[in-house]
């Protein structure tokens, strides 16, 4: 009989899942399924499927909690109140980074635009000694408008980050538990995952994928939520609106005093020339008005995400954790936000 403790004895490799859910209850069945057939592919490792429920106000949870009691492998988290996709994926990359119960993270979306497929391909670039395997959009189904303020999101972000962020890659994305622990580490409210990742650095390569269309249901990212996205990403990742805003202070400054020259020109040398030009100046006042009123929200949106983080309130609440072996724990308590959440083993 071989010694337990041999060195020619390895553990079994663990790959934790954590996908967000935000009104799928649509989605939910047809995407475990087709996640559980493309990791059935590796039956030498171990997965385990942390379905995050952020506050969705359909039948989300209770479908996820079904699926719990079909399927072992499936852990359950659900925020108390609508947190945003950020903070909830940050909710499972905190459950799996504390406890160290897995080897590498792959978090994906569960509307099935992430084939499943690609995810057990990334494992593989993983085990060559990737640290972090980002999946990075061959093509995409979306809209005309999608598409382009997707591409002018990144124009901009690439000219104006200070870490090089890749270009259409979303979430998608295998960690090494090395790169999870880091990840964990940093905890502003504004949260943009992708730039984090990047600013972390490690070995990081891209896998090409074609991305599919939602299965069903709507988006979770509509104008709205998708500007405040672009711009956690810019003002976490750059101070380069601030130094735009001095240049065009120069720039204007300068602009004036060549103004001031030419009119003291014209008044003592050509005064039959000087035109009174009143309709000039009102337009001047209202244009460097407008400047300013743009100046100081760029300023004000810098301030708010200092008062914002000066608060040091919790990312985000816990009301419900179901997922095996989960008794309470104070440590997490405290770091997560929750006073008591419900846990069910």
């Amino acid at each position: 009989m071989p010694d337990p403790t041999d060195s020619d004895v390895t553990e079994r490799r663990r790959i934790a899942y954590v996908l967000p859910v935000y009104n799928e209850q649509d989605n939910i069945a047809v995407f475990h399924a087709a996640l559980s057939e493309a990791t059935d592919a590796r039956s030498d490792l171990d997965f385990e499927f942390v379905y995050v429920n952020d506050g969705s106000r359909d039948d989300s949870l209770e479908r996820l909690l079904e699926l719990r009691a079909k399927d072992p492998r499936v852990t359950v988290l659900s925020l108390s109140r609508n947190f945003g996709h950020q903070l909830a994926v940050t909710a499972g990359l905190d459950l799996v980074a504390e406890d160290a119960s897995a080897d590498a993270v792959i978090v994906m979306d569960t509307d099935l635009q992430d084939p499943p497929k690609v995810s057990v391909q990334m494992l593989d670039l993983w085990e060559d000694g990737v640290d972090v395997v980002y999946g990075q959009r061959r093509s995409r189904k979306d809209t005309v408008f999608k598409r382009s303020t997707a591409y002018l999101f990144y124009w901009a972000l690439d000219r104006l980050a200070s870490i090089e962020i890749p270009r259409n890659v979303g979430d998608f994305r295998l960690m090494d538990a090395r790169v999870v622990a880091e990840v964990a580490r940093y905890r502003e409210h504004g949260r943009f995952l992708r730039g984090i990742v990047a600013d972390v650095g490690f070995r990081q390569e891209a896998l090409l994928f074609d991305r599919d269309e939602r299965f069903a249901g709507e988006t979770g990212y509509p104008l709205r939520k998708m500007l405040s996205f672009a711009a956690n990403g810019i003002l976490g990742f750059s101070t380069a609106p601030l130094r735009m805003i001095s240049r065009l202070g120069i720039f204007i400054s300068l602009l004036s005093v060549l103004l001031a020259i030419y009119v003291l020109f014209v008044r003592l040398f050509r005064p039959d020339q000087s035109v009174p030009g009143w309709a000039f100046l009102g337009v001047g006042m209202f244009l460097l008005g407008g400047i300013q009123l743009i100046m100081m929200g760029v300023i004000g949106m810098y301030l708010g995400r200092v008062y914002i983080e000066a608060q040091d309130r919790p990312l985000y609440s816990l009301a419900l954790v179901a997922r095996d072996g989960a008794p309470p724990h104070p440590r997490r308590h405290r770091d997560m936000g929750q006073d008591d959440p419900g846990v069910i083993s």
